[in-house]
């Protein structure tokens, strides 16, 4: 659902309904982060309060008419509602997931758990930006494209009323087992709802750095660079022959190096987190301000193997981030109000997306595209900072065994 939008939905703006400036073209992007995030902390509270798979498959049904409304269209406005739409469908459906994950891995191997979701999940975007992409480029941008969103809408719906199980009874057994091993160790009773306005202390006043990069913005900034990017990938050759097939290299770099992450570095340390943000993903976004230096003009494949290269170092340097701080939240939260916990993080994380885009989007209308991605850089290496100095690690040695 996420994979198609990202192939094609900049390419509508520009040529389908016409918008000039980068900012107007980012809308959807905007509006499908802040819904995503609100939904993100109703997600939580809803799995705590009426089980796991209720919302699931709530999830999938609100999802079910994104793709429609993509294909109708007839002014930018429906692909805004359809963006808010999905936004509430990715909060439900990737919340719970996450949630549901955490449940039955247990406190052992929650970094794994993460690794292997988020790597199955954007594997599923990036081969999804990959064939919309193809089959925009051999029939257009409507309505081929967006059939393989509704099939997945209808797939995930059926799976998930069919097959899949409650999992909120292993939360509960996970809460006795810690109350009674350590009484003390919980805290029950604690209104995990202050964590919106606390950014976190109020799960673990030591642990709030986990916070920091989505709520700071500069992880969530990168949506909003990428949506720039089929507009300056167009450059490089025809609109959608040259720009869709290539739109999911950074992802792949997601997945393929998530699981490893997850499973030899499942919580934060002072020296793992600062290599997502401030290692391989600052350089990366400095590499995307230039794509056309002279290596690129100079090496067969021209500027597309800067653009390459740059693009799997985001993913690499994401897939040290997002899996590892899940697992962060999930050890610091009482069982029996960690999915509320876990929706709290991921308000904060997603808010990025809508604070991404629209900084981006003014900078790049003020300054150029260039000057936006520089932007994106500093802030992320800033982020990196941050969390260096911040976070502690959560996973104790006796744990790891």
């Amino acid at each position: 659902m996420v994979g198609q939008e990202r192939s094609l939905l900049s390419l509508l703006a520009t040529q389908v309904f016409g918008l000039a400036a980068v900012s107007a073209a980012l809308t959807y992007i905007v509006g499908f982060g802040l819904t995503k995030a609100a939904t993100n902390l109703l997600a939580g509270t809803a799995c705590d309060r009426y089980g796991r798979k209720p919302v699931l498959v709530a999830g999938w049904l609100l999802g079910l008419p994104v793709p429609l409304l993509l294909i109708w269209a007839p002014t930018w406005t429906w692909v805004v509602a359809a963006n808010v739409l999905l936004g509430v469908n990715q909060g439900l459906c990737w919340s719970t997931t996450v949630i549901m994950k955490i449940d039955l891995a247990g406190p052992r191997r929650r970094g794994l758990a993460m690794g292997l979701n988020e790597a199955a999940g954007y594997l599923a975007v990036a081969l999804t930006a990959y064939l919309t992409g193809l089959i925009a480029a051999r029939a257009g941008l409507r309505p081929e494209p967006f059939y393989l969103g509704l099939a997945y809408a209808g797939l995930g719906l059926g799976l998930s009323a069919l097959l899949v199980r409650e999992t909120r009874a292993h939360a509960h057994l996970e809460a006795q087992l810690a109350d009674a091993d350590r009484p003390t160790g919980g805290n029950p009773g604690r209104n995990p709802s202050r964590v919106v306005a606390g950014g976190g202390a109020a799960v673990d006043p030591r642990g709030a750095g986990a916070y920091q990069p989505p709520r700071a913005g500069p992880v969530g900034l990168q949506p909003g660079r990428a949506g720039q990017q089929p507009q300056r990938r167009a450059r490089l050759g025809p609109a959608a022959a040259a720009v869709c097939p290539r739109r999911p290299l950074g992802r792949p770099g997601w997945p393929a190096r998530r699981p490893l992450p997850g499973r030899l570095g499942p919580r934060p340390t002072p020296h793992r987190p600062p290599l997502g943000p401030a290692g391989p993903q600052a350089p990366h976004h400095r590499r995307h301000a230039a794509p056309g230096g002279r290596a690129g003009r100079h090496r067969p494949g021209g500027p597309f193997l800067p653009w390459a290269a740059s693009a799997i170092l985001l993913g690499a340097g994401t897939a040290m981030v997002y899996p590892t701080l899940l697992a962060a939240i999930s050890d610091v939260a009482h069982p029996s109000w960690r999915a509320s916990a876990v929706g709290v993080y991921r308000l904060w994380r997603d808010t990025g997306f809508a604070v991404g885009a629209l900084l981006a989007g003014l900078v790049a209308d003020l300054a150029g595209l260039v000057a936006a991605v520089w932007v994106v850089a500093a802030l992320t290496a800033a982020s990196g900072l941050v969390v260096a100095v911040r976070m502690y690690e959560t996973h104790p040695p006796a744990a790891r065994t």
